[in-house]
């Protein structure tokens, strides 16, 4: 499986791409495929005020409700209004659907989070193969 090289990934199957001062924050591919059909998404407010590492929102798939963490700290600017009537377009395209959009806190945070390279590796450990 792929995962774009530009994105920072956390051990806990975020992604997070950055543009500037802005992140955009979605799922990972491996998640959405261990999450099975996503029904519901639940995400914060505009305005909320994220802390690295700490929940956000949930995700409910037909085999369980998970929650999303943070990749970094900042302050929510928008979210992807499309996934309250249509949360399947992330098992459409994981990748490539985002879920909010952050203006970041501290570009620092993003130097403790996982290279494409690293993500992989993780996974790897992670299911032994």
């Amino acid at each position: 499986m792929a995962y774009p090289a530009g994105y920072r990934y956390t051990k806990e199957h975020e992604w997070i791409s950055v543009e500037g001062a802005t992140g955009t924050v979605g799922i990972t591919e491996y998640a959405q495929n261990s999450l099975g059909d996503i029904v519901f998404v639940d995400l914060p407010k505009v305005g909320d005020a994220l802390e690295a590492g700490k929940i956000f929102g949930s995700v409910e798939s037909v085999k369980a409700v998970s929650d999303l963490y943070s990749p970094v700290s900042g302050t929510v600017t928008a979210i992807n209004e499309e996934l309250k009537d249509a949360p399947e377009r992330v098992n459409a395209d994981a990748n490539g659907t985002w879920m909010l959009k952050l203006a970041l806190k501290d570009a620092g945070e993003l130097e403790g989070l996982l290279s494409a390279a690293q993500y992989e590796a993780f996974i790897a450990e992670e299911t032994g193969q």
